[in-house]
């Protein structure tokens, strides 16, 4: 949809990193008003996250308005990642209001949930085929309001929420003096470096091969959207694997095979089989994004009870600032360094984190 976007409202092609950043500076702005006040913390959590999904929904909508210029493009993505902030993180602690055992598989299955999502609107393009883009934020504010009323009415508070009395700030700077909680955050923070970069930047790379190699075609859209959600089934499969191994041994493990797929992709990103070229993105694609709901588990079990809510929602803060770095960084460099090589440099962002998980040795 975004390159559509770019078209149609006459933009630069470097815009897509802005809009991109917009949705996730947004995020950021929110998830730190919402920890600042530790809303999840003081209201009704399903209240927060339906309230959340509907006032998003309509914020995505409004870039259908006409006669829409770029500034007011980038207002209404912002306002839809604000408003973002009381669905991720606040659904994270949803679940963790529901186990106190088992949440990693709890939470794989959020985040994989949430990972089909992210590659949702690389499917609806592909199947709308002559559609206007604005179908395809017609159905996603269909599915976010949707999901709102489906927690509203299905999911209320958890058994083991419990609900802090008046905002604290204090309590998330106290959780950073806990070792645990501090690897397994900057762990996070090493994932969130590489991660929605690399989900913003895939059809770039498919696009990229197929101009190297022109008598391949590939559908982008619908390639982006089985990688990317294949990431999906990783964060289940995860899930059942920390229940045997631990959380932190899994998370290293994905954490590393990514770092790797970073380290190694000039092998493959212009090789000539289309077959291991696509092999090597799934690959990626899974491995990216499998360590995402084990280091949220292990934050929110090193947590205090009372400021869980407002400790994830300001982790995912800080992790989303990160992203807005790393998706920047990797679009001001794509002049300079080739293709080929460049997304070497997501390699940095894993191997801090490998370096933060081996610091604390459990």
């Amino acid at each position: 949809m975004l390159p559509d976007l770019i078209s149609h409202f006459h933009l630069a092609p470097d815009f897509l990193a802005h809009i991109t950043s917009a949705v996730q500076f947004g995020f950021i702005s929110g998830t730190f008003l919402f920890a600042l006040l530790t809303i999840s913390d003081r209201f009704s959590p399903s209240r927060v996250f339906f309230c959340s999904a509907i006032i998003a929904g309509l914020f995505n909508l409004g870039i259908t308005i006409g006669s829409m210029n770029a500034t007011g493009l980038l207002c209404f993505r912002f306002f839809t990642g604000f408003f973002l902030a009381g669905i991720y993180p606040v659904g994270m602690k949803i679940a963790s209001d529901y186990y106190q055992k088992g949440l990693g598989l709890s939470l794989g299955f959020l985040v994989g949930a949430l990972v089909v999502g992210t590659a949702l609107p690389h499917l609806l393009k592909s199947i709308s085929l002559e559609l206007p883009w604005r179908y395809v934020l017609y159905a996603t504010s269909t599915l976010c309001a949707a999901g709102g009323l489906a927690i509203l009415f299905f999911v209320p508070d958890g058994p083991y929420r419990r609900a802090g009395q008046k905002p604290d700030f204090r309590s998330f700077v106290q959780n950073f003096g806990n070792k645990k909680f501090r690897s397994a955050a900057f762990g996070y923070f090493g994932h969130m470096w590489e991660l929605y970069t690399f989900w913003a930047f895939l059809p770039v790379m498919l696009a990229t091969y197929q101009s190297r190699y022109p008598e391949i075609q590939f559908n982008i859209a619908l390639l982006s959207f089985f990688i990317i959600a294949s990431g999906g089934l990783a964060c289940v499969a995860g899930g059942f694997l920390s229940q045997r191994y631990g959380a932190k041994k899994i998370a290293a493990l994905a954490l590393s095979l990514s770092c790797m797929c970073c380290l190694f992709s000039p092998l493959f990103l212009f090789i000539s089989s289309p077959q291991v070229f696509i092999i090597f993105l799934f690959f990626w694609g899974i491995v990216v994004v499998g360590d995402s709901p084990l280091f949220s588990t292990l934050v929110a079990q090193n947590a205090a009870e009372t400021s869980r809510g407002t400790s994830l929602t300001i982790v995912n803060c800080i992790g989303f600032s990160i992203t807005i770095v790393s998706t920047q960084f990797i679009n001001l460099v794509s002049g300079n360094i080739s293709p080929q090589y460049m997304y070497m440099l997501l390699a940095i962002g894993p191997l801090l984190g490998l370096m933060a998980l081996g610091a604390d040795k459990r």
